[in-house]
């Protein structure tokens, strides 16, 4: 299978490669040793920006690449992919939750999905579809880690609270539902 191929096939199955990779985390994870507190701040921080990032943007349930505009308001001022920054601290948060262990299981998957192969895939769609537009923009903003404070001080802009029902609540459901399991077994319940 050839890199292109590749990434398009993550890309579509990424929901149900996360899912793989929450199993193998409770799997890896041993009953007892999760730091609860530090776990779900990062998960309550995670899905935080998930729901500011899914009121700022349309259509993103997707198994194809799709974009009317480019959107660099909001958390996508930040970082180019703040739904995958998201998703990242939601499962750091699992990860602590599971044990030392699983944190170096889930931040080695992590940058093999998203940075080798989801994130490429979109970066290719969206330097394709909006040119020197999006050059530009990728050469001013972090891809995933804010590294730095915004210059233009675009943090407000377009944001629909509608959205994030019709597009968020699977997430929601996957998350506290994720977060309950990971929680159960850091106290030892099983």
């Amino acid at each position: 299978m050839n890199p292109r191929t590749l990434r398009s096939w993550a890309f579509r199955m990424r929901g149900g490669i996360w899912t793989a990779l929450a199993v193998l985390m409770l799997c890896l994870g041993k009953s007892g040793e999760g730091l609860i507190l530090p776990g779900l701040s990062f998960v309550a921080l995670g899905q935080g920006i998930r729901f500011w990032a899914a009121g700022t943007i349309k259509g993103y349930r997707r198994e194809n690449v799709n974009a009317d505009v480019l959107v660099t308001w909001g958390p996508y001022e930040i970082v180019r992919n703040p739904l995958y920054l998201g998703n990242g601290l939601i499962g750091l948060g699992w990860s602590l939750l599971a044990g030392p262990l699983v944190v170096a299981v889930f931040l080695i998957s992590f940058f093999l999905l998203y940075g080798l192969l989801i994130i490429p895939h979109e970066e290719a769609f969206l330097e394709e579809r909006f040119g020197q537009e999006y050059l530009d923009y990728k050469a001013s903003t972090p891809r995933l880690l804010p590294f730095r404070i915004p210059r233009r001080r675009r943090l407000r802009g377009p944001f629909e609270k509608s959205r994030l029902w019709k597009s968020e609540r699977h997430s929601l459901y996957v998350t506290v539902l994720g977060t309950a399991v990971f929680l159960l077994k850091a106290l030892e319940v099983f």
